[in-house]
């Protein structure tokens, strides 16, 4: 069954934030949703203007993260300044935390991280103007292109946005695996009971 990334984002993300990783989890048969506080459509924010529109498949209020697999969380200064005041998506980022399932923010996007106050005593990276506030928030802060700690996937800029879905590419395929050899150890645990039952 192919895995299912939730991508929360509303008007004014760095479209290339949210583009690029969503076509490249595409690429290797992850599916996507984009769901927003709003219905129809969200605008891009493309470097220094207005953008492309991207379609929001689901409305904020009927997402549940038990249906998905990883989040991401796409930058641009705009869009999580917004998110963060919306309870629902802080209350997704601890769930998607509580479940350490994946969880990928890039440029402006791991903000959300703060405010759901999951990153104290881990290490993350963001973009600059950003760092102060993921320190005050008792994170390691590193500058590197992808920094790794647990569950949490955070990246600085649009440059870095093929090792960042890179990293989150393999942390499903990672679970995956996991998930498959425990499978198979259920599967073996079943057949040696069959066994001494007989």
């Amino acid at each position: 069954m192919a895995k299912r990334v939730l991508i929360l984002a509303t008007d004014g993300f760095e479209q290339s934030e949210l583009l690029e990783p969503k076509k490249a989890l595409e690429a290797a048969g992850i599916e996507t949703t984009v769901a927003s506080p709003k219905t129809g459509s969200i605008k891009g924010w493309n470097h220094t203007d207005w953008g492309e529109s991207v379609k929001v498949d689901m409305r904020l209020d009927a997402v549940e993260a038990d249906d998905f697999d990883a989040l991401l969380l796409p930058g641009g200064q705009m869009n999580p300044d917004a998110l963060r005041l919306e309870s629902r998506v802080i209350e997704l980022v601890e769930e998607f935390d509580d479940m350490d399932k994946p969880i990928a923010a890039i440029c402006h996007g791991p903000w959300l991280l703060v405010e759901a106050d999951i990153i104290d005593g881990r290490t993350v990276t963001g973009w600059p103007s950003i760092r102060t506030d993921l320190e005050n928030a008792g994170a390691d802060v590193v500058d590197q292109a992808v920094a790794i700690d647990g569950n949490l996937i955070t990246s600085r800029k649009p440059d870095d946005i093929p090792m960042f879905a890179q990293a989150l590419i393999d942390a499903l395929e990672e679970d995956e695996e996991e998930e498959d050899e425990k499978g198979w150890e259920e599967e073996e645990e079943g057949l040696l009971e069959d066994e001494d039952e007989d």
